[in-house]
């Protein structure tokens, strides 16, 4: 049986916000992609998670094809998106699943609204650990970010800063699904998308590693939290994850083999075998 993904929209404080849906039946499970992405990404796991969760996919404001204002995109202002699109759709309490960036905001909502998340999953996620490629942390640097911005902002330049991102997110970069390889080149030449991006990276990281990191907090998370993370990610170290687990009350920790920093876009299949078997584990 084919699961209808519908593509939707909704106005939220005067932005509009892009998202998808999928399932009719069972506890919401909303998904949070990474920086300098859409939702796009969960594209290869939507339908697969459908089949006993109502499933919700959002654009943050700032990428794929929300609105794109002229604004910081603050840690602190994206963790508001979450609360204020749940309130928007009446989800009173879901399942939050976030990628890097993603992660870091499903966290640190799960933090301090704890009543309304039922389980956590945490994908390659920001937030667990200081180290990270330097190849992102250097886009921090005053000036730099923004003559990359420059360069990859033209029909020219999207293609190879396409590629580049494949071959730093992806353990093999030829078999990058070229769905993901044109939406980032579609997104590249979307005004205000490569600025709202550089602003969520200055956000996470500085040029010596991340700026927030909440291993600190895991502790006081009583609701099952599943860590999901590519052993081969080149953007926050595999031992990030090991640790984290051991810092939580009801941690989970699931390894995806050969795989990188998008598990869900790399190896769909095993992904979504091993976020299924958490919540079915912890219904």
């Amino acid at each position: 049986m084919n699961t209808v993904v519908k593509e939707q929209q909704i106005n939220l404080n005067g932005f509009t916000i892009r998202y998808f849906t999928a399932g009719e039946d069972g506890l919401p499970l909303v998904l949070l992609h990474g920086n300098a992405a859409s939702a796009i990404d969960w594209s290869w796991v939507l339908p697969r998670l459908a089949n006993q969760y109502r499933v919700y996919a959002p654009d943050f404001p700032g990428f794929g094809d929300s609105s794109k204002p002229n604004l910081n995109y603050s840690l602190d202002f994206l963790t508001q998106f979450v609360s204020d699109f749940l309130n928007a759709l009446n989800i009173e309490k879901a399942v939050l699943a976030g990628n890097s960036l993603g992660g870091i905001v499903a966290l640190r909502f799960a933090l301090s609204n704890s009543d309304r998340v039922a389980s956590l999953v945490l994908v390659d996620s920001s937030g667990l650990g200081y180290a990270v490629t330097p190849l992102l942390s250097q886009l921090t640097l005053p000036g730099y970010g923004e003559i990359m911005i420059a360069g990859c902002k033209t029909p020219l330049g999207a293609k190879p800063r396409s590629w580049l991102r494949a071959t730093l997110l992806f353990t093999h970069p030829g078999k990058v699904p070229a769905i993901w390889i044109a939406e980032q080149e579609r997104m590249s030449l979307l005004p205000g998308f490569l600025e709202a991006s550089l602003s969520a990276l200055r956000a996470q990281l500085n040029f010596i590693g991340q700026r927030e990191v909440l291993l600190d907090t895991l502790n006081q998370l009583t609701i099952p939290t599943l860590v999901v993370w590519g052993t081969n990610d080149s953007v926050f170290p595999k031992y990030q994850a090991e640790t984290a687990v051991s810092r939580l009350q009801r941690g989970q920790l699931a390894l995806i083999p050969d795989c990188g920093h998008l598990p869900h876009v790399e190896r769909p299949d095993l992904f979504s075998n091993a976020v299924n078997q958490f919540l079915v584990e912890v219904k």
